[in-house]
């Protein structure tokens, strides 16, 4: 077993984990970061081109960019989030040019809040080995450790790599930045979006909020898995008959298309993306003109098949509930930032797509960070690690293989399903339910195999499967339409948040409603 002694524990390699460590290790900390694949590579912004919430700091214009996006929340925002998260953004990123070359634009104008994710988490890498934090690839973490007091001081986790198979982080304080989870969808760059995190933290009592603000669906050309959506924006579609296909403007906009591909098939026209995006798109989004290159289409002048990928709280809102300012979710001495939190406060219940995602990973890192410094300066000294003594070894037997690809199926068949997400309704979510119990209570006392290998793999499986109830329980306790959780048997309103605790696997309660939930 690897075994190291830090400061501060940063979980997630992305734009939030790499912006936590990158504060962390400027205050001087002993600062490891723990990444589940490549820092650099891995994650959905290393394979996009993140924008961010960009807001200069002229008269007026950000309280009334604030204003307009309190409206989007539908009573769901918090102002001072969402300042926090446009001044702070405003202030960090440009950072960032000093390993990274920004380009003009069709214009000749230098864009610092549109940035070439590849390259841009590249820097991020750079950067981080440059302030010295201890990066440890291919290292995903399974469990959080705390003290008989409940106070956070480690974690432990699988060595995909090297002599060594397992790790065991000691560590004052943690950032938790694994992000959301997709579900096994094959969305491009989230394969390692499992809900981990999600799992871990709700472990040691942390609360879930805005779970059912998961249905978000992404366009992508039929058998590719590059979602992208800024130039779908420009599309039309069509059915296989040539029958142009009307869009219902909503928080659903795709809701049509999930109607229309339940049919047959459904294709994209591109014909109305103006020629300046045109000529920036390689530059914005290369993979997808590789994408249409190698699949020998032109997408300004053929029309070319599509589908659509799960998000879940990828582009989804719901996570690990943010307790205060300081990003603190409950559990002390954690700290959550990016997709595995939830991001009600500055997006409400609708997506906050790339720029207002991108500016709040950028942001609550750095905010995750500063506040785990501070409870570091401030808490006790070293303590005895306890475990969590819900964990993947403690299982009675190994699961059996066909267990857990019939759960794997059930999520996929539940959770990424755009006709059974987009049109949800007491039945259909109630059914959902109990599919999905009947997963966890097939998977209960189980363990995933011999090797730490194995048992991570399974650890993912429950914490897909934990997040999925989550989700579906949340959506049947919301029993109005709101934003991006739209129930077809209800058309009032309810802008009341829901919150979900958890006891490992087994769903508690909403605490905002007096709605029992049965785990």
């Amino acid at each position: 077993m690897l075994t190291i002694d830090a400061d501060i524990l940063i979980i997630g390699g992305g734009l939030a984990g790499c912006w936590a460590a990158l504060t962390a290790a400027r205050s001087g900390m002993r600062v490891v970061l723990a990444e589940k694949g490549y820092c650099g590579t891995s994650g959905v912004a290393a394979t996009a081109g993140p924008g961010h919430w960009w807001v200069p700091p002229e008269p007026g214009a950000r309280e009334e960019a604030v204003a307009k996006h309190l409206l989007a929340a539908q009573g769901l925002g918090n102002a001072a989030w969402m300042l926090r998260i446009i001044e702070r953004t405003f202030e960090t990123l440009p950072s960032i040019a000093t390993h990274y070359r920004h380009e003009p634009d069709g214009n000749g104008n230098i864009r610092p809040y549109a940035l070439r994710g590849p390259e841009y988490l590249r820097a991020l890498r750079q950067k981080v080995l440059a302030a010295g934090v201890h990066i440890l690839d291919h290292a995903p973490a399974t469990n959080l450790m705390r003290d008989a007091d409940g106070v956070i001081n480690g974690a432990r986790g699988v060595l995909r790599q090297g002599t060594d198979t397992t790790w065991l982080i000691r560590a004052g304080a943690i950032v938790l930045a694994t992000g959301g989870c997709a579900f096994g969808s094959g969305l491009l760059g989230a394969a390692n979006n499992t809900g981990d995190g999600l799992l871990m933290a709700a472990e040691l009592g942390a609360e879930l909020s805005g779970m059912e603000f998961s249905a978000f669906f992404t366009i992508a050309p039929a058998r590719t898995t590059m979602a992208r959506t800024m130039i779908y924006s420009f599309a039309r579609y069509y059915d296989s008959d040539g029958r142009l296909l009307v869009r219902r403007t909503g928080p659903h906009d795709n809701a049509f298309l999930a109607l229309a591909l339940s049919q047959g098939p459904v294709f994209c026209d591109l014909s109305a993306v103006p020629e300046d995006i045109r000529r920036q798109l390689p530059q914005i989004s290369p993979n997808l003109t590789i994408t249409f290159r190698r699949l020998s289409i032109d997408p300004f002048k053929q029309r070319f098949p599509i589908t659509l990928l799960g998000e879940g709280t990828v582009r989804g809102i719901g996570g690990i509930r943010v307790t205060g300012l300081d990003s603190g979710c409950g559990v002390p001495g954690l700290f959550v930032a990016g997709d595995v939190a939830s991001r009600e406060q500055v997006t409400g219940p609708i997506s906050g797509g790339g720029a207002v995602n991108s500016a709040w990973a950028l942001a609550s890192g750095g905010i995750a960070a500063e506040s785990a410094i501070t409870f570091l300066k401030t808490s006790r000294g070293d303590r005895i690690s306890v475990q969590n003594t819900r964990n993947q070894e403690n299982g009675i037997r190994m699961a059996d293989a066909a267990v857990q690809r019939e759960t794997e199926r059930t999520i996929t068949a539940e959770m990424l399903a755009p006709e059974k997400q987009y049109f949800r309704s007491a039945r259909t979510l109630q059914t959902a339910i109990e599919r999905l119990a009947n997963c966890h209570h097939a998977l209960n006392g189980l363990y995933g195999g011999k090797t730490s290998r194995a048992r991570q793999r399974f650890r993912e499986l429950q914490a897909m499967l934990a997040t999925a109830r989550w989700c579906s329980a949340s959506a049947l306790a919301r029993e109005s339409s709101l934003g991006l959780h739209q129930r077809i048997d209800s058309s009032s309103g309810n802008t009341r948040p829901f919150l979900v605790r958890s006891s490992g696997l087994d769903i508690i309660r909403t605490r905002c409603d007096p709605v029992e939930i049965p785990g």
